[in-house]
């Protein structure tokens, strides 16, 4: 049938349909080689409403293009986790959303526990650049890790030994930060182990102490909970008249002293203070 006909039954556009063939989402059982025009068959209207539900998901397209190369039970789980992130990122704004409401009507909204540490000077391993929203710092993030993960690097224990991400300014879609990637190193051996990893920069970060508010697994933290993190460690900073140091906001991944993981790793949000 002609990709007018098509996209009648399977109720996506022919400019959607002729993204989709570009992709390889979607290729038409036949292309008319002297016309160009774009034929399909009455089989592929399924895959055609299967996919236009799939974005109603809110599922990027390269994403679907996996799902649709899956056995069925994988594709049905890597939906199913997609939701997942989703209802995630829907339940943490709802929060967000319900603290914003309380201290618009001058109530004191719940704040998270915040408690405080002092850590010694450290040597780190670090990568640092402005990044393109959300999506932007986790691919960063990735990127940090492929460059860490096969330099077989020594662990510090404890959480100065932590891997972690310092947040210099906001990151969403209007800031792009930046945003730097930091891996402490033993001093005593930093510059031989800098030269190993050419790509980061070795820098001394100084003592200091922190105030931090524990998160559990960080995959599970959405950005939308952290203006409330972030108040809360502003607010016992003014509760206790101390001051930040200007050394950026981090996210720490506590839970594994080497490189960030994909799966979950235990996390804290911290602020340095003077």
């Amino acid at each position: 049938m002609s990709i007018g006909e098509f996209a009648e039954r399977s109720q996506l556009s022919p400019k959607a349909l002729r993204l989709y063939d570009e992709l390889g989402l979607l290729p038409p059982s036949r292309v008319d080689e002297d016309s160009g025009y774009r034929y399909y068959a009455l089989s592929q209207v399924a895959d055609a409403r299967l996919i236009a539900a799939l974005r109603q998901l809110q599922i990027p397209l390269a994403e679907i293009k996996m799902i649709l190369e899956l056995e069925p039970e994988r594709a049905a789980a890597r939906v199913s986790a997609h939701w997942e992130t989703l209802d995630a990122a829907h339940a943490a704004r709802r929060e967000l959303a319900h603290y914003l409401v309380e201290r618009m009507q001058g109530k004191r909204p719940a704040m998270y526990e915040v408690k405080t540490r002092e850590l010694p000077a450290r040597s780190v391993l670090t990568l640092k650049r402005s990044v393109d929203g959300t999506a932007g710092a986790w691919s960063f993030g990735k990127e940090f890790i492929a460059i860490l993960r096969d330099r077989d690097l020594p662990r510090i224990g404890g959480p100065e030994g932590a891997a972690y991400a310092i947040y210099w300014g906001e990151v969403n879609d209007d800031s792009d930060g930046p945003m730097e990637w930091c891996r402490p190193i033993p001093t005593d051996q930093a510059q031989e182990l800098a030269a190993r990893v050419p790509e980061l920069t070795l820098r001394t970060e100084p003592a200091h102490r922190e105030a931090f508010v524990q998160l559990g697994p960080v995959i599970q933290t959405e950005p939308a909970h952290w203006p409330v993190i972030s108040e809360s460690l502003q607010g016992w900073v003014e509760e206790h008249a101390a001051q930040a140091s200007g050394l950026g906001v981090r996210l720490i991944y506590v839970a594994d002293a080497g490189t960030p993981r994909d799966q979950g790793p235990d996390g804290e949000f911290a602020l340095p203070l003077a």
